[in-house]
């Protein structure tokens, strides 16, 4: 039975073997992210700020009501085809944010292969312009709001904060975002993704964004760093090969353009790592949340 099983893998096609081995790192780091993971409910208000059902964002309002509060915006990962701002958010950040004073949202957003990047792209600029034209009502401060995403989410708010087309479309400029926080992200440079760190994520990436190159090159925030960008980046990467690289080059990028760009390695590797960043961020005893909370007090 054992060799028979073992003539079935070394037979089955190379394709599949690839998705096998892709949809269980997938496994294991969704599983890893799930635990402690869920946003908190208490204080959250659900808005909407378009028609499609995902088109929806989580508002928790800062604790202090005598002025306008800043605000971290948070955009969820999940491959660009999965997650949810309720249980991809992580309930330490949300927390935490509260606490340092901030208003928090978490936001959702249409997903591949029902939608494309661009799409998802939009939606996060569409959230923005919903929070800022929303401000006096909400309590927030226009002139203090952060973009931060994890994963897919980081590549989003990337691009959002590089290529000026989603901002213009949304109604803002790019320098009403105050900062940006990438957290672990890929695919910055699509194509060198795809090429270099695709072992596992190869059917995902082209999933997400097409064999064009220049739908691939539309969709690269670092080859959208020349400028105009927002203000400052913080990018913050575990130890995972092309996480790294690909976090290194778009804060080269940006810093070459003018653009204010930190780049920093937390500790933790792999899809372990990677989930962590994102579910441990907001604990007092996790690295990044020092650096992540230094950065906020002098962009905010």
């Amino acid at each position: 039975m054992l060799l028979l099983t073992a003539v079935a893998v070394v037979a089955a096609p190379a394709a599949d073997a690839q998705r096998f081995r892709e949809r269980l790192a997938e496994r294991i780091a969704e599983r890893a992210a799930a635990r402690g993971a869920e946003a908190p409910a208490e204080g959250m208000v659900e808005h909407s700020f378009g028609t499609d059902p995902l088109q929806k964002l989580d508002f928790w309002a800062a604790r202090d009501k005598a002025k306008p509060a800043p605000i971290v915006i948070f955009v969820h990962g999940g491959g660009w085809k999965r997650g949810d701002k309720r249980n991809a958010t992580g309930a330490a950040k949300v927390t935490h944010f509260i606490e340092q004073g901030y208003a928090v949202a978490s936001v959702n957003y249409r997903l591949v292969p029902a939608a494309k990047v661009e799409d998802q792209a939009a939606d996060v600029a569409s959230a923005f312009a919903w929070l800022r034209s929303n401000a006096a009502k909400l309590n927030i401060d226009p002139a203090r709001m952060v973009l931060m995403g994890h994963s897919a989410g980081a590549h989003l708010v990337a691009l959002v904060g590089t290529d000026p087309r989603y901002a213009r479309a949304a109604g803002f400029a790019l320098s009403d975002i105050r900062g940006v926080i990438p957290l672990d992200g890929a695919a910055y440079d699509v194509a060198a993704q795809i090429a270099d760190g695709g072992k596992f994520m190869h059917d995902t990436y082209v999933q997400a964004f097409g064999s064009d190159p220049a739908r691939q090159k539309a969709l690269s925030p670092t080859l959208h760093a020349a400028g105009p960008n927002a203000p400052a980046f913080l990018i913050l990467h575990v130890d995972r090969d092309d996480g790294k690289r690909q976090s290194e080059g778009l804060g080269a990028a940006l810093r070459k353009a003018g653009t204010p760009a930190q780049v920093t390695r937390i500790e933790g590797r792999g899809l372990i790592g990677h989930a962590e960043i994102n579910r441990k961020l907001g604990q007092a005893d996790y690295p990044a949340t020092p650096i992540v909370d230094a950065w906020l007090k002098r962009r905010f």
